[in-house]
């Protein structure tokens, strides 16, 4: 495995990789999740992105943004085909520790509140719900963990 920060360059595999892992959830609230229609080409100006390789394969990345008092995690996306490998778990540590390395004693994160899946992921990894956001598209998850 090998880890690298996107450049703009990387926008169109973060574009593919995202819409890939994405896609499953598209049956599930009817429409495309956030994260399949943002535009990458200004957000790889904008925000960090972490690649994560496999077999020279792009496999996840994570995509971070940097507040005021906390780091936000914006975007964890697994290739299908590398899911269940624990490289979820590896973007979220390492979310973590860049944040230390920020200064900063808070990461938090938001989800739909139908990813069931993922919510239990972050619970596991220590990560609790802060509230619960009624948007015109569904429910958003809040999430923060104290590091």
């Amino acid at each position: 495995m090998e880890m690298r920060q996107a450049t703009a360059a990387d926008a169109g595999a973060i574009r593919e990789l995202t819409r890939t892992a994405y896609a499953k959830w598209v049956p599930l609230i009817g429409r495309e999740p956030k994260p399949m229609t943002a535009n990458y080409d200004e957000a790889v100006t904008r925000h960090r992105f972490d690649l994560l390789y496999v077999d020279e394969t792009l496999a996840a990345l994570i995509e971070t943004i940097r507040e005021a008092d906390h780091l936000l995690v914006e975007n964890v996306a697994v290739s299908p085909s590398f899911q269940g490998r624990g490289l979820g778990r590896k973007l979220m540590a390492h979310a973590e520790t860049l944040a230390h390395e920020l200064g900063f004693g808070m990461i938090r994160l938001y989800t739909n509140q139908r990813f069931v899946e993922n919510i239990e992921l972050y619970r596991r990894l220590g990560y609790q719900v802060d509230r619960e956001e009624v948007v015109p598209v569904g429910v958003v998850t809040h999430m923060s963990k104290r590091l």
